[in-house]
């Protein structure tokens, strides 16, 4: 495959000739895929390095998102999600309601459910593994993929066990994998600044590690576009790099855009299509570890999130159905897209829609009738 397009012009002549050979490149190098402005020849570059491991496949699942309550003891200073008691649109599900949700996913066709919410002060522990058994005895058939790091940190802190005890635990509960939500951006000033209430980067890597080494799979996020500097995104990845080389856990990457309304930082306002293509191309480009790179078209758009599987995604996450985190921070993207029109999408770029689980196997399409279940 030629990469003659790419000249010298885009400041990448030397980056292009490592990608080719397959070499890894290095901080300095990322950093040089920050300076470049030609986004064209970057996203060529990484769909070159994508179509290598990926050729033109771009997965999908069929999901929904169950954000169980928003109530949280956290005050971030990015996060437009987190409620105390009383606040204005604070809310809890009950867990009829949990249950009701997981039995439209799985009359919808889902294989999925993406479970995630706040810190909730009053929550005893046995709260969330009884959440998971009640799901899963009901809907065996249904992935659960639930509870970020930095939920699990909370969990250990309420159980007074360590990460591995909960992550076990929850294992046998029901759990199938991890979001990669908490990360931010994985550098002690950043969470100095804008979210050192929560869990610091070091731990959040250790969460993961802790994950993989007992079997539990999960997948890695950045949230851009707020105070971070480039070469602390740069930094980021290679903290994710690092920690694949020594467990192989990771499945995906997901640059998450930050949304900034309803926040306290929202004067810092919202980057745009541009800045998403540029985060999926260098992405692909330096975690040449991570087989997957997701586009999360809640955060983009679906319009955006097809020109990044030109770019370096094979990935456009799925159906979803009532997200609620970046829609309460102003987002304007639909909370439900249908399995038709994301396949027409992916084919739109030139890509094969692949319905795939979440652990990225494939599935047969169209799925196979289910039983009915109460």
């Amino acid at each position: 495959m030629s990469l003659e397009v790419l000249t010298d012009k885009s400041g990448l002549a030397e980056i292009r000739k490592k990608v080719e050979r397959g070499e890894r490149l290095t901080f300095d190098d990322g950093v040089a895929l920050y300076a470049t402005r030609d986004v064209a020849a970057l996203g060529e570059l990484a769909d070159f390095a994508n179509r290598r491991v990926n050729g033109l496949r771009v997965g999908y699942n069929v999901n929904r998102h169950i954000n169980y309550s928003n109530v949280c003891k956290l005050a971030c200073m990015f996060c437009a999600f987190a409620k105390k008691h009383g606040d204005e649109g604070a809310y809890e599900f009950s867990m009829d309601e949990i249950l009701a949700r997981a039995k439209e996913a799985y009359d919808g066709g889902a294989d999925e459910v993406h479970i995630v919410g706040g810190l909730h002060p009053d929550y005893p522990y046995e709260y969330y593994p009884a959440m998971l058994r009640a799901i899963k005895s009901r809907y065996p058939e249904l992935h659960l993929k639930a509870f970020t790091a930095v939920e699990i940190d909370f969990f250990a802190e309420l159980a007074g066990k360590d990460h591995a005890w909960v992550l076990r635990d929850l294992l046998e509960a029901g759990l199938g994998s991890l979001p990669g939500g908490g990360a931010e951006i994985l550098t002690d000033r950043l969470w100095k600044k804008i979210y050192r209430d929560k869990m610091g980067p070091d731990k959040w890597i250790d969460v993961h590690r802790i994950a993989h080494q007992v079997g539990v799979k999960s997948n890695s996020t950045m949230l851009h576009g707020h105070i971070e500097r480039d070469d602390e995104k740069v930094t980021h990845m290679l903290r994710i790099r690092e920690l694949q080389d020594e467990t192989g856990g990771f499945m995906t990457f997901i640059p998450l855009r930050f949304h900034p309304e309803n926040t306290p930082i929202q004067r810092l306002g919202i980057v745009h299509g541009v800045s998403s293509i540029r985060e999926i191309a260098i992405g692909r480009l330096l975690l040449d570890n991570v087989k997957h790179v997701k586009t999360y078209w809640i955060m983009t758009s679906l319009e955006v999130a097809q020109i990044c599987l030109t770019a370096g995604a094979d990935d456009i996450d799925g159906t979803v159905v009532e997200e609620k985190i970046t829609h309460m921070a102003g987002a304007r993207t639909p909370e439900h897209v249908n399995e038709e029109d994301l396949r027409r999408c992916i084919e739109e770029a030139g890509r094969t829609p692949v319905r795939r689980d979440t652990l990225y196997n494939e599935l047969p399409y169209p799925a196979p009738a289910r039983a009915v279940r109460a």
